[in-house]
């Protein structure tokens, strides 16, 4: 496939995602969840008008663009000029409340003197494997692309006027499809339709539709093909308002700020914009079913700048799920915790580096004790919230298991476990040269949160003691529950005492061995002393250390003279290699933000939050990372973790 590493504007509903460029190209399409199974590896489309050679919609030197969003919904619009046939085009994409459809309306508008012969044209390439091969059938209406398990059909409400199965490299570009063949083994496929002429100053409208269905929901390809014959017959026209009126229902119930109504200087119609597309952008991230939710839509399939996006982090999830809950999104918060995070642990405890949103295990190269602890942190925070102690009482378990497995991490760190028994030493450590220890994870060196460091880290440190503090009040909450069961509450105190012993180990381990006595500043970690924007997560979100500490204030000044940028935001880490290392990250400014609040020093929060809402997209999505130069997005737009801070900075300002 082509680099695509910008997906520019995204649109769904509970199981199709699509992904386009500013031009308008569809990138990606999802199904059954925002991360998998992503099928198009090209979607080309493109006008002949009279004689000429394919005009590409997408990509054309005659050709302007002009995209946005139909206003608090979920549907694009790309308005596309041709200037040299003075052809102008509204290309509109939203997918379909209830199907596994994709609607692509097109209005053509002719604006030349003269009359105009116009046909349109579909080039679609799949992804195709050896063990899973994409074949091509056309049908009167369109082209089903299948394998063994999906099918991606194209389809429109009038008959194809020309189509080719084969070698469409050949023939496309002088957009005149022929073809004897009707089937064959290609995953790159082509349709044409006629629209007829077009007379000076008239318009036309044409549609077409994508339907993407699991072929284990159809008994054959007859059934198949009966369903795309009625499914022809949409009235496109109503299903763009019930998605409109969906949308903007949606927008309104989780107006949890209440921007609407808000009068703050701070709220202008930027912020409200980048607010509205928060809104509308986290449910196109979550599964439906498991809960889980992706950091973004994917953009680096082949590795070549990342060890790729489209995966649930539960650390990036849990500050999510605070945003969830800012919003009015409960069921939302409670489906990832009760259900997501409840499938994805493991046996000792932990939660791994990432999975796929549907909660199996994805690729990973390490793990971080802070996924494990920043899960327990989160049940507690969406508690506070909600204050329903059955959410509470259904998650203890999980809590709790988690809780004992950061117990051992910390033996190993602190070198607390006995070992009296030589005997039994000898036995482990040999049982560990042959591989079989169960619990030897415990004896792993984390990686930080940024996954770029292994060792012992100051962020990593601070969430344990966040999590070791929301478990004790979770326990207190639960107490009386039990008060009638001696042994469980026996259990509550020797964990509760268990857990203000490490407390205070987790203190004494920073004072000594985080904390650098020369220059007066915190550590990132125990091998080096780069500065590094995690540092500040001993403050916020878990707060080992109050706002206005010496050394908590010396590490702020420091941080200032080395990460902030020229233009107010914050790189990662001194040295970050990820990316050039260059740009700042709207992450690590609205942390600063959250810092500046925490001091009480509403000024430089501001000037952080209106760093991160002038450098969003033109479509309002927050990216990764951001050009210092240009002050435009430059790797990720529309990450979730961004927009997660963004929700929680700007409730926090509101309050001020």
């Amino acid at each position: 496939m082509s680099n695509k590493f910008f997906n520019d504007a995204v649109i769904g509903n509970k199981n199709v995602r699509a992904t386009f460029s500013s031009t308008g190209e569809l990138l990606r399409a999802y199904y059954p969840s925002v991360d998998f199974k992503q099928f198009v590896d090209f979607f080309h489309v493109g006008m002949k008008v009279n004689d000429s050679a394919i005009i590409y919609l997408h990509q054309d030197i005659n050709n302007r663009y002009n995209q946005y969003y139909t206003d608090n919904t979920n549907i694009l619009n790309t308005e596309i000029e041709n200037t040299y046939f003075n052809i102008k085009i509204r290309q509109t994409d939203f997918a379909l409340v209830k199907e596994n459809i994709i609607a692509k309306r097109y209005t053509i508008v002719n604006g030349n003197k003269l009359d105009l012969d116009l046909s349109f044209l579909v080039r679609s390439k799949l992804y195709s494997n050896d063990n899973n091969m994409v074949s091509g059938k056309v049908i009167d209406n369109g082209l089903i692309q299948y394998n063994h398990d999906f099918s991606f059909s194209i389809f429109a409400n009038k008959n194809i006027s020309g189509h080719r199965i084969n070698d469409v490299e050949s023939c496309f570009r002088e957009a005149v499809l022929t073809d004897k063949d009707y089937i064959g083994m290609s995953n790159d496929s082509a349709v044409s339709y006629n629209l007829g002429k077009l007379k000076s100053g008239d318009q036309i409208d044409f549609t077409l539709f994508i339907y993407i269905e699991n072929n284990n929901n159809i008994k054959n390809m007859e059934e198949l093909e009966e369903k795309i014959e009625n499914y022809k017959k949409i009235d496109v026209n109503k299903e763009y308002t019930q998605a409109k009126k969906y949308w903007t229902n949606y927008l309104e119930k989780h107006d949890g700020l209440n921007l609407r109504e808000n009068s703050n200087k701070l709220v202008n119609d930027r912020v409200k914009e980048i607010y509205k597309r928060t809104i509308l952008l986290f449910p196109l991230l979550q599964n439906e079913e498991t809960g889980g939710v992706s950091a973004t839509v994917e953009i680096d399939e082949n590795r070549e700048k990342s060890g790729r996006y489209s995966y649930c982090w539960p650390r990036d999830a849990v500050f999510i799920a605070k945003a969830f809950d800012y919003l009015n999104m409960k069921k939302e918060t409670d489906k990832f915790y009760e259900n997501f995070c409840k499938k994805t642990q493991s046996k000792n405890g932990m939660w791994e580096q990432r999975f796929y949103t549907d909660g199996t295990l994805a690729p990973c190269w390490g793990y971080q004790i802070d996924e494990t602890a920043s899960v327990i942190y989160g049940v507690y925070e969406h508690y506070k919230n909600t204050k329903e102690l059955k959410f509470l009482q259904s998650n203890m378990k999980m809590c709790e298991n988690a809780l004992h497995f950061l117990f051992k991490y910390l033996e190993n760190i602190f070198g607390e476990k006995e070992e009296k028994d030589l005997v039994k030493k000898e036995i482990e450590e040999q049982v560990i040269k042959e591989g079989r220890q169960k619990d030897q994870i415990y004896k792993h060196v984390s990686y930080d949160l940024w996954e770029m460091n292994e060792g012992v880290h100051l962020y990593s440190l601070a969430s344990i003691y966040g999590a070791f503090n929301a478990m004790i009040g979770m326990y207190e909450e639960i107490k009386p529950k039990y008060e009638n069961n001696r042994l469980k509450l026996e259990k509550i105190a020797k964990d509760i005492q268990k857990i203000k012993d490490e407390i205070e180990n987790i203190r004494k381990y920073v004072e000594n061995n985080l904390y650098d006595e020369n220059t007066k500043v915190l550590r990132r970690n125990t091998e080096d002393s780069k500065m590094d924007i995690s540092t500040i997560g001993a403050v916020y979100p878990f707060e080992l250390f109050g706002a206005d500490e010496k050394k908590v204030l010396n590490t702020v000044e420091k941080i200032n003279m080395t990460l902030r940028t020229y233009t107010g935001g914050y790189l990662r880490f001194e040295q970050d290699s990820y990316m050039g290392g260059k740009y700042p990250w709207p992450v690590t400014t609205l942390w600063m933000a959250m810092y500046y609040l925490k001091a009480g020093n509403k000024k430089m929060a501001q000037e952080c939050f209106k760093f991160v809402v002038n450098s969003t997209s033109s479509l309002g999505f927050i990216s990764e990372q951001v050009d210092n130069n240009t002050m435009k997005p430059s790797w990720a737009i529309g990450l979730g973790w961004s927009h997660a801070m963004f929700i929680i900075t700007l409730a926090e300002l509101l309050k001020l």
